[in-house]
């Protein structure tokens, strides 16, 4: 049996009326980044991901919201200087698979965790918002990227009466959608796994013509090989990659053909595509992964795994949901929509004497993200905030830790969560060098000798403010005051847009 989402579990994108006056305001006000004569850094070891070089007893300069200098020796006169002896200056971090939560939560997360930049995936109105009052100067938080609403197929497995997702049919329908998307200020245009392959080659040809990227999900109907070729920018998750380095891909492809779902039946997709990725993992074939990866690799399409997420999927009969330190941090409904989601979405289908193999699914999605890296696919960090067991902010720093395990070196998890978001985005973020962006993450310890040390997080300088240990200590506390006192009935975006119902707990 297939859970359908109702009205009961869905929710707009935002905050719900009778929180506003909890969270409306920012968690901490914004200062004036201003200072005369700037900011120096001294006495730092500035690891800088996008060169590989570790420099120790370095000055960094900062002015306004650059960075001015880099060198050896003392700070310029009039300077604020901050010593940073005995710690570690990383560019910030990007998550690069977000979808907004609740106010007063995520954009501080996210800086005292170190996150610096955001791509939002699905362009909600909060998100919106967020920007505007960042760059503003009258919120704190990273810089965002924001997607298209969601594009899918039609019946698409979200029910666009609870969720705002724009279903195409044909291809006519989808060229349509992308122009109404990138005329409503999208940075670029997220697909969704139903869309069928005539209206996705639609969509490419259309955002080329526009001049506007596409990214999310590889569409069921469609290989990865093709989705490449077609310039798509980015590939979120890890459920698609089996089938392309299947033996029995032919097979499998025509069992995809066949698959029928309601609308919005997501837990159905769940039901349907995990026996195929099964089967694709069981019949891997390396001469065809070669070629898969190789193509990714030359056509520069990112692949985003966003293994935090997948690692709560696969061994969600081994979660126990409220006992994370840091579920303080977030509202009681995103608590609650996070154990719904457990138990009516993640589990309800999915029958005790499969949870070895889900288990195993997960160590194959290691194997594959370790190969793709060795055959030269650009790897970036992202998390799928609102997922279960998923974290603003926090999570940033699962994924670095998860990418290792995967195979990767801590220099190479670090340029997926810099150097390498910044090439993508086109921005002078992600590294630590004159005339970048100051967006720094300051270490108590060195993540390259354990990556774990990235959660070490002393200060942060974001958008040429520096945010020292105290300042982030209050912005945690403040984030905690805010989430606790968040009526229990009340709804919170918590949820992702990508595969988790959103909840309205009952009072």
């Amino acid at each position: 049996m297939t859970t359908r989402i109702s009205r009961r579990s869905i929710i707009v994108a935002g905050v719900a009326a009778g929180a506003a006056g909890v969270l409306a305001r920012p968690a901490v006000a914004v200062a004036d980044r201003a200072r005369t004569g700037g900011t120096a850094l001294t006495h730092a070891t500035v690891i800088d991901p996008h060169s590989g070089k570790v420099l120790p007893d370095l000055t960094v300069v900062i002015d306004g919201d650059r960075i001015t200098d880099v060198r050896r020796g003392p700070a310029p006169g009039g300077a604020r200087v901050v010593d940073l002896r005995g710690k570690f200056v990383i560019p910030g971090l990007a998550d690069m698979h977000a979808h907004a939560q609740a106010e007063g939560i995520d954009p501080a997360l996210n800086i005292a965790n170190g996150v610096t930049t955001v791509r939002d995936m699905a362009g909600s109105p909060l998100a919106r918002d967020w920007r505007a009052r960042i760059d503003a100067g009258t919120l704190l938080g990273p810089r965002y990227t924001l997607g298209s609403k969601i594009i899918d197929g039609a019946p698409s497995i979200w029910d666009p009466a609870f969720l705002d997702v724009i279903q195409v049919a044909d291809p006519e329908q989808a060229r349509q959608a992308v122009r109404q998307q990138r005329d409503a200020g999208a940075d670029f245009i997220k697909v969704y796994s139903r869309v069928s392959r005539p209206a996705y080659r639609a969509i490419a040809a259309e955002a080329h013509r526009l001049g506007i990227p596409f990214a999310g999900h590889c569409p069921d109907e469609v290989p990865m090989e093709e989705i490449a070729d077609l310039g798509q920018a980015s590939v979120e998750h890890m459920f698609w990659a089996p089938f392309d380095t299947s033996s029995k891909e032919a097979r499998i492809r025509a069992e995809i053909a066949r698959i029928r779902l309601e609308l919005g039946d997501y837990s159905g997709w769940f039901k349907a595509i995990h026996p195929l990725e099964w089967t694709a993992a069981n019949s891997y074939n390396k001469v065809k992964a070669r070629q898969l990866y190789g193509k990714l690799a030359r056509r520069r399409t990112r692949q985003v795994p966003t293994l935090v997420m997948h690692r709560g999927l696969d061994n969600a009969h081994t979660l126990v949901i409220g006992n994370d330190p840091r579920d303080k941090y977030l509202p009681p409904s995103a608590i609650g929509s996070m154990q719904f989601a457990l138990s009516d979405f993640y589990l309800k289908d999915r029958a005790p004497g499969t949870y070895a193999e889900w288990a195993a699914m997960f160590d194959h999605r290691l194997r594959t993200v370790h190969e793709m890296h060795q055959h030269g696919v650009p790897i970036m960090t992202g998390t799928d905030t609102g997922t279960v067991a998923v974290y603003p902010g926090f999570s940033v720093h699962d994924e670095l830790a998860l990418l290792v395990e995967a195979g990767l070196s801590p220099m190479a998890a670090l340029q997926a969560a810099t150097a390498e978001p910044a090439r993508y985005l086109g921005t002078n973020t992600g590294r630590i060098a004159a005339g970048h962006a100051a967006d720094l993450v300051i270490l108590d310890a060195n993540p390259l000798h354990d990556i774990t040390n990235t959660t070490a997080v002393s200060g942060v300088v974001a958008r040429g403010r520096y945010i020292g240990p105290d300042e982030r200590l209050a912005i945690l506390a403040e984030v905690e005051r805010v989430a606790a006192q968040t009526p229990e009935g009340v709804a919170v975006a918590a949820g992702c847009p990508c595969h988790t119902p959103r909840r309205r707990v009952p009072a």
